[in-house]
């Protein structure tokens, strides 16, 4: 968790306590803030509420009302609009003012939309993915990418340092979830990279932890090297960032593409690639699975 010297305690909302969503919502629970939770499974809002105390709400609308900032990590688009718009969404039951800080993975697109509609309602909405997966959840040290007006970003910073190490506005809205696009595009490269360098060097019969050690310590060095080389001789796959979700992104990131022009020749092989591990039944392996194809 952040260190730095917490804010003033302030009265949250976080919408949607998945493997992502429940420790977010914990740190700031941890850090003094007033939260009040909801996810589509009530279940889940109970037992974060038993493991954290605050409360929990039986709609969106009813968790973000007096709210001054709702959270919410949610799986997409549809699932986004679903906990913001109609009746029971949290726009109907925010207060004027109030900030929308959305940390789902979804389109530049739909963060546009948000926008404006928060506008119309006096409100505001800053779209905010995260990079650093479960373990960066859990430790309080993701990265959040932020899109939206300057002062609701300034506002809601110091909040969401309570479970990130870097929370940055990168430019106004939807350059949230382009900055998250570079970082998935970044990543499929790597990875696939990474997989190839791996099988060749057990072809050729080297020890590949051995390897590893030394080009880590040279130009070769990743995060993903360092975090997924060993597991990946090992053919260790059951944990991190599933392939499911991968191409949920990497879809995002063609359709982003086909909007702007971009060129992105490795990045659609690459998706293909994960097809390929999901026809294998690999849908919920980690991404660095994509040495699976290639043994």
């Amino acid at each position: 968790m952040n260190t730095a010297s917490p804010p003033a305690p302030r009265r949250c909302a976080f919408l949607g306590l998945g493997v992502m969503g429940f420790p977010m919502a914990g740190h700031l629970a941890r850090a003094g803030h007033a939260v009040t939770v909801y996810n589509r499974t009530a279940a889940k809002a109970q037992a974060w509420v038993a493991e954290h105390g605050g409360r929990w709400a039986a709609t969106p609308r009813e968790a973000a009302r007096d709210a001054e900032f709702v959270f919410a990590c949610v799986g997409n688009d549809d699932d986004l609009r679903s906990v913001v718009l109609g009746p029971d969404g949290a726009n109907a039951g925010m207060a004027g003012g109030a900030v929308f800080v959305d940390h789902t993975t979804a389109s530049a697109e739909v963060a546009r939309e948000l926008h404006a509609v928060a506008r119309g309602h006096g409100l505001h909405f800053v779209d905010a993915p995260v990079s650093g997966g479960q373990a960066g959840a859990v430790n309080g040290q993701l990265t959040v990418m932020c899109g939206g007006d300057a002062e609701p970003f300034e506002a809601m910073r110091p909040v969401a340092l309570a479970y990130a190490r870097a929370v940055t506005r990168v430019g106004a809205r939807g350059a949230g979830q382009q900055a998250k696009m570079v970082n998935q595009i970044c990543i499929a490269g790597l990875v696939q990279g990474l997989a190839e360098a791996i099988a060749f060097g057990q072809r050729a019969g080297l020890d590949m932890k051995q390897v590893l050690e030394v080009i880590g310590k040279g130009a070769a060095q990743s995060w993903q090297l360092d975090n997924r080389g060993t597991t990946m001789v090992d053919g260790r796959f059951d944990f991190g960032f599933a392939v499911d979700w991968m191409r949920k992104d990497l879809g995002l990131v063609l359709d982003e593409a086909r909007r702007n022009g971009a060129r992105l020749p490795v990045t659609a092989l690459v998706d293909q690639f994960y097809a390929d591990i999901q026809a294998q039944g690999g849908g919920r392996w980690d991404t660095s699975s994509l040495i699976r194809r290639l043994k």
